[in-house]
């Protein structure tokens, strides 16, 4: 009998989970099914209780059912706490288990791409969950400081205000997007402009060594201009692999190499 698993989400066709696990599961000998699951926006609960009671060992979650999914847990990990988002669900003696794999995702990525990580000084664009979720992993990686940069300052300063005491050992800064300037080893798009086409404009004022785009598959005009100055460049591909795989190390205990994936 093999391994039930799923993402859920809503929309839920254009997911890549399950073509992911399977190529896993013939690397590492498992036998599992990885199917998708379409909920209704007011039926999440119902889905995943139904998905844990008929046998299913784990469950991966998407938009826009990420905060639900955490407020559903009894058992949550320290990175999905502090991301107060979970992407990846599991059931043990009857409990609820949550995690957040997406940070864990982004540094294995770039540990994949052999870009540095540790003492490095880090800017990120956006201030929406996708970052909340990346900070602690980074810091984990021995990053020393992080600016986050936002349109909305005050939305980036309470990030900064939330994380704070979650990675003491780090650097955080919220600045504006206007204010964009200074040299960075990596900055990282984390914002939805590729996604809705929208030109992010990066400044003259502004160095970096690295650009990584959280989005894939995708124009956009954030790596257009990194590729413009010669800099190295990463579409998110790469997380979303490594976010897998570390879901698929929580449920079956083994962790192929990403490197085979990419």
């Amino acid at each position: 009998m093999s391994k039930q698993f799923a993402v859920i989400g809503n929309p839920i066709e254009q997911s890549r989970s399950p073509e992911l696990h399977h190529a896993f599961a013939a690397k590492t000998g498992i036998d599992l099914n990885y199917s998708k699951r379409l909920a209704p926006l007011d039926g999440f609960e119902a889905n995943i209780q139904e998905f844990f009671a008929h046998g299913g060992i784990g469950m991966n979650v998407t938009v826009p059912f990420k905060e639900q999914a955490f407020a559903q847990c009894q058992v949550l990990s320290e990175r999905a706490k502090i991301a107060k988002a979970v992407n990846t669900l599991w059931m043990k003696n009857g409990i609820l288990h949550g995690d957040n794999t997406d940070g864990q995702g982004l540094v294995d990525a770039i540990r994949a791409l052999n870009w540095p990580l540790e003492n490095t000084n880090i800017l990120i664009i956006g201030a929406g969950g996708a970052t909340r979720g990346v900070i602690y992993p980074l810091a984990q990686a021995g990053a020393k400081k992080i600016v986050i940069a936002n349109r909305t300052l005050a939305r980036a300063e309470q990030l900064v205000a939330d994380l704070q005491d979650a990675v003491a050992q780090l650097e955080l800064q919220a600045i504006s997007l206007e204010h964009l300037a200074g040299e960075f080893d990596l900055v990282i798009n984390a914002t939805s402009a590729s996604l809705s086409g929208d030109a992010l404009l990066l400044p003259e004022a502004l160095q970096f060594n690295y650009a990584y785009e959280m989005a894939y598959g995708k124009p956009s005009s954030f790596l257009d201009q990194a590729k413009a100055r010669a800099v190295p460049t990463s579409e998110g591909f790469g997380m979303l692999v490594g976010q897998a795989l570390e879901s698929f190390s929580i449920w079956n205990g083994i962790k192929p190499d990403l490197k085979d994936f990419l």
